[in-house]
């Protein structure tokens, strides 16, 4: 399949070819995106005991109990994103194929967005009853899981670029990408308390959707830079 996108002079069919492959490659492997998927649901879980089954108080952390659980839970995800096409060579074809490196990459990188992102936003309304947000409140969340995820998994992603060669690269990535993904902490669970003490919530999100525009637009070229540097070492 990549000697397809090697030898394609289509670029819109060439980044379906590389979304085609991650994503039955994804299927066949359910454990690497349902096991931080689980992580994260244990942790919304089990907070609640190791703090306080208070209504109130549970209400108050719930943004960050959130938001944090799904930071570590993307990390945990993303560790491993480019291994295994280290290992086998097929990063090798993507960096001699005749197209944009960073629209191939940008192709895979949606499918593992689609698949950690979307179980996380459909099980929403169990983390609201988990921790007894209202209505307003959750669809606020929800807004905040929609816009300020993919943005951390694209910036999580650039740590796995950076660290592609290192067995144990977890704990580097986490120390590189961590503070970069502040600013969204912030403005996401922001939003939330914002909403539960009936504030506007407009700014928060204006502010995060600029935040994923930027990433979207430039961290997937800067992969790219950084995948050629470290295939090239």
């Amino acid at each position: 399949m990549l000697d397809a996108v090697t030898s394609s002079p289509s670029l819109f069919r060439a980044c379906w070819i590389v979304f085609k492959r991650e994503w039955w490659i994804q299927l066949r492997q359910p454990t690497e995106w349902l096991n931080p998927l689980g992580f994260f649901l244990i942790v919304v879980a089990l907070f609640p005991l190791g703090v306080s089954p208070e209504h109130v108080i549970l209400r108050m952390i719930a943004p960050g109990v959130v938001w944090v659980g799904g930071l570590l839970a993307i990390l945990l995800a993303v560790e491993s994103l480019f291994r295994q096409d280290s290992d086998d060579g097929s990063l090798e074809q993507f960096l001699i194929a005749p197209h944009p490196l960073f629209l191939l990459l940008s192709a895979k990188l949606l499918v593992h967005t689609l698949l950690i992102s979307i179980p996380i936003i459909l099980l929403t309304p169990l983390w609201s009853a988990l921790l007894f947000l209202d209505t307003l409140s959750t669809q606020v969340l929800l807004m905040t899981l929609l816009l300020g995820l993919p943005t951390i998994i694209l910036m999580s992603a650039l740590g796995a670029a950076l660290t592609v060669g290192l067995r144990r690269g977890g704990v580097l990535i986490a120390l590189m990408i961590l503070p970069l993904n502040i600013p969204v902490l912030i403005f996401a669970t922001g939003a939330v308390q914002a909403a539960l003490q009936g504030v506007p919530v407009a700014g928060y999100l204006a502010i995060l959707a600029a935040l994923l525009l930027l990433t979207v637009t430039f961290v997937p070229w800067v992969i790219a830079m950084a995948l050629r540097v470290m295939v090239s070492q």
